[in-house]
């Protein structure tokens, strides 16, 4: 321990420390506060002015009181690392979790970090391959993309976090990725559930996990993330992997943000949440992408849980300002017993246009996507008409498009858990499910496609 201990502490609310100024400290330093039984609790500069200084305790602020010993160490929070961070799990401030030793760190990483400046990114163009037909097909994911998950209470989006984090791949490409799993304020059932599956299925030896359990401090969940993205950035940009970043649960790390700004007496923004909670999402969110010059990538899919499966919330509202896209999860979807349950209608790929094509998947991709959605959202219009008039009055068109929206839910959304779809197998079963619909009212596709990929003329 280094630098004088003081006793200047003047009040303790929630998770904050206040004292008396006693010496320039930096923002984000790390402070070690020694109690009156001799433990030690470790925490941050969150704020400093001429004559307060605030600081936030990871440990929580039981028995703190103002005979405590506070110490500045002159430094900010790093995390060690190095490659035997792969197939580790560790908590919530990087403390080993699983039993193992400490990591032996090749350095110390500053977890603050900072977004990719725009003039060194480059722009994302490599298809990723989930097996998850939905997203192939219609909201394709990107090398270096941020990709969120707008998910809700009780919704499957940790397993289709999971099927994507074990099936993730380059086609054509012996690329491996690595998984930075990143929790944040989940139930050890949820984190039981996280390491089993991810042990079943051998994808731990690839991953790293940061843990922070819903009994863990509040302030623990704010360097989470970031302890998450400073390993991600090690081994993206210093050692070539392609990283895969998924966050569960972005709300989770919202609520710890409002919950310290009530405690620091903020005035707050839209439903309570820290007016600058835009700004804090954007410095997480872009850290995603590709470095000129650099082989590796970093790959971002939060999952957010939509209070009250409002998109509009300010969580959802903010994170779809911050990235490119959003992969809605459907409950309607979910209640018919639909697995992955993605609605494609809301939701949305805006790097796409850049990572199909003849070179990356295939030459029709792009017209059967959009005849795919065209076609499925012109049944689902129809079913709303159909409870009004009933199915005698709709014409033949009509009628094909309406038992095309069920054809599309049940074959081409539905999917095991396990399954793997490749996107030719993706493309192949589009067709299949077209070849049901008259080619006359397959306005969106080119008559050459129809002529080298439609089912009667394969045959």
């Amino acid at each position: 321990m280094t630098g004088k201990e003081y006793r200047t502490i003047t009040d303790v609310k929630g998770p904050l420390v206040f004292l008396n100024k006693t010496e320039p400290v930096a923002f984000g330093e790390i402070v070690s506060l020694r109690l009156a039984d001799g433990s030690i609790k470790n925490g941050q500069v969150l704020d400093t002015s001429d004559d307060l200084v605030i600081v936030q305790v990871f440990e929580g602020t039981a028995k703190i009181d103002r005979t405590a010993g506070v110490t500045f160490m002159g430094d900010v929070f790093k995390l060690p690392v190095s490659t035997d961070l792969v197939g580790r799990i560790l908590d919530g401030a990087g403390r080993p979790r699983d039993g193992g030793p400490d990591i032996v760190a090749e350095e110390n990483a500053d977890i603050i970090g900072a977004a990719i400046n725009p003039f060194s990114r480059q722009s994302p163009h490599d298809f990723i391959q989930t097996g998850i037909s939905a997203i192939d097909c219609c909201t394709t994911l990107v090398r270096g993309q941020k990709l969120p998950i707008f998910s809700a209470s009780g919704l499957p989006h940790n397993d289709i976090a999971l099927q994507i984090a074990r099936q993730a791949k380059l086609p054509g490409s012996d690329e491996q990725f690595i998984v930075v799993f990143c929790a944040m304020g989940i139930t050890a059932e949820e984190y039981n559930f996280f390491r089993s599956d991810l042990e079943r299925t051998g994808a731990l030896e690839n991953a790293v996990l940061f843990v922070n359990l819903a009994d863990d401090p509040a302030v623990e969940r704010i360097i989470t993330p970031r302890l998450a993205l400073t390993a991600a950035e090690y081994l993206a940009f210093e050692h070539d992997y392609h990283v895969l970043v998924i966050y569960t649960d972005m709300t989770n790390y919202c609520d710890a943000l409002r919950q310290i700004g009530a405690a620091r007496e903020e005035v707050p923004g839209r439903r309570g949440y820290p007016g600058y909670m835009y700004t804090d999402l954007a410095m997480l969110y872009e850290r995603a992408g590709i470095v000129k010059g650099k082989k590796g990538s970093i790959t971002q899919f939060p999952i957010l849980t939509m209070p009250g499966d409002d998109i509009t919330h300010p969580i959802p509202d903010l994170s779809g300002y911050i990235t490119e896209g959003q992969i809605v999860i459907s409950r309607e979807l979910h209640q018919q017993g639909i697995y992955p349950p993605i609605n494609v209608l809301p939701s949305l790929s805006r790097l796409m246009g850049s990572c199909i094509g003849a070179k990356t998947t295939r030459e029709d991709h792009k017209s059967v996507s959009d005849q795919m959605y065209a076609a499925y959202a012109q049944g689902r219009e129809l079913r709303g008409l159909v409870a009004i008039v009933g199915e005698d009055a709709l014409n033949e068109r009509d009628k094909q498009l309406l038992d095309f929206s069920g054809v599309f839910e049940d074959r081409f959304l539905r999917q095991s858990r396990d399954e793997d779809r490749s996107i030719e197998e993706t493309l192949d079963l589009c067709w299949e499910l077209m070849s049901e619909i008259d080619t006359k009212y397959l306005v969106r596709l080119d008559q050459d496609w129809i002529d080298k990929y439609h089912p009667e003329n394969r045959s």
